[in-house]
């Protein structure tokens, strides 16, 4: 079932999603991933749905607009991107023997990354 935006008022499509919608939306993407493997969808098949799903609820819900980046409209790749990466962590969390090996060394590489990148930061601001 896809979103109607026509049935979603002007007021709520242009409120940001909040950390609690993002929070939700991960938690639902996640679900979706673990028991899509469970029935034996493959692992791209089962993200990229989920991914999918969660891009259309932040644009039809929220406008394309998450709290974080402010009034700022994101575009569908980025979107997805924040999407993928949000489900993938959710089913890792949630579900862990779901998901590839070589995946989950992908996500604590990039995870570990952007903390360095941040450590790095806030040691500048000292």
């Amino acid at each position: 079932m896809l979103i109607s935006t026509q049935a979603i008022s002007q007021e709520t499509k242009t409120r940001p999603a909040t950390q609690q919608d993002i929070y939700l939306y991960r938690g639902i993407g996640s679900s979706y991933v673990c028991n899509a493997r469970t029935a034996g969808v493959e692992f791209p098949k089962a993200i990229g749905i989920a991914a999918a799903t969660y891009t259309q609820l932040l644009n039809g819900k929220h406008g394309g607009k998450i709290e974080q980046t402010g009034d700022k409209q994101l575009t569908n790749k980025q979107l997805f991107a924040g999407a993928e990466f949000q489900v993938l962590t959710g089913a890792i969390q949630y579900c862990p023997d779901s998901v590839p090996e070589d995946i989950k060394k992908k996500v604590k590489e990039a995870i570990e990354k952007e903390n360095a990148k941040n450590n790095k930061k806030k040691k500048k601001k000292r």
